[in-house]
């Protein structure tokens, strides 16, 4: 079971209704076009053709599956004091004094230049549970992170 938020949600849902409705139906038109254009083994169209279909296919049934096992947070039931899911977090790195501030989100919905990190993310995964000033540490490739609490918010936008 994946918790989205409501925006992530509603892209994926997006997502594959575009994929169904639009891109597939044009993908399979695309496959029979070249497929009728005579020899399948020496036509790199139809090879071209067949391999997008697979990958809309593919594609397709990961949304399906991630939709289907996945619910929206209802952000009112989040407790406010601790770092969760959703959790706006700024932090200190106390081996170099570096403030961050980071978004913890489920893996659908990292993104690292927009400043979401996944809860399962080793830093992610330190933070959560604690309250601001706590001291957190994240196990990364380079070794061991400190990382003190310095304000939680829930401001999604």
């Amino acid at each position: 079971m994946e918790y989205l938020s409501k925006e992530r949600y509603d892209e994926l849902a997006a997502e594959l209704k575009h994929l169904i409705s639009d891109v597939y139906p044009k993908v399979r038109e695309d496959v029979a076009e070249t497929g009728s254009q005579g020899d399948r083994s020496d036509n790199a169209g139809y090879r071209e053709a067949r391999r997008l279909q697979g990958k809309t296919i593919s594609r397709i049934k990961f949304l399906q599956k991630v939709l289907e096992n996945s619910r929206v947070i209802d952000t009112e039931l989040l407790p406010k004091d601790k770092v969760c899911l959703l959790s706006r977090v700024e932090f200190t790195n106390l081996a170099t004094n570096t403030r961050m501030k980071f978004q913890i989100v489920s893996p659908h919905e990292m993104d690292l230049a927009a400043g979401k990190i996944s809860l399962h993310s080793p830093i992610g995964a330190a933070l959560m549970d604690k309250k601001v000033g706590e001291i957190a540490e994240a196990h990364v490739p380079s070794g061991l992170l400190r990382l003190r609490i310095e304000s939680i918010s829930f401001d999604l936008d």
